[in-house]
């Protein structure tokens, strides 16, 4: 039985202020990759529901216009609003693709079909990792707008 308080009394001493350090080591080594995947999840949802809100708006703009040409450029700043509201930066050009069931493009009764697609660049990775790491995360959305049967019409 003394030997037992002997080596309770010594492991006692021995542990001399070191929780504090493990627990600010552990604290790191969980927290720090906790945040970053917060942070990373955040963003690529935040590009999704742009997306889909860009493609369904765009849509919208498209089936209601009443020339394609002007449509176009309306659908393209549909889409740059859609994603400035969740603060990413995209070319609406390049993100924004279109095609029509019928030809010419707003015929009454017609469909068109809307994708948005662009990459959410992954926060904090560095260039020099990108042959191991991919850089950046696909997000795209699709939206079919239907072209109003009496469009045109007097």
């Amino acid at each position: 039985m003394s030997n037992v308080r002997a080596l309770l009394a010594r492991l006692r001493e021995e542990e001399g202020g070191n929780a504090v350090v493990e627990f600010i080591g552990v604290t790191l080594v969980l927290l720090v990759p906790l945040v970053y995947l917060v942070l990373t999840l955040g963003q690529i949802q935040a590009a999704a529901f742009a997306a889909e809100a860009a493609a369904r708006e765009s849509g919208r703009v498209l089936s209601q216009a009443e020339d394609l040409s002007t449509a176009a450029g309306q659908a393209q700043t549909a889409v740059e609003l859609a994603f400035e509201d969740h603060g990413i930066a995209v070319d609406a050009a390049a993100a924004l693709d279109f095609t029509c069931s019928e030809n010419p493009c707003l015929s009454a009764g017609g469909q068109i079909h809307v994708e948005v697609a662009t990459a959410v660049r992954l926060p904090l990775v560095p260039d020099f990792v990108a042959g191991a790491v991919p850089l950046e995360v696909p997000v795209s959305a699709t939206y079919l707008a239907a072209v109003p049967e009496f469009s045109g019409l007097p």
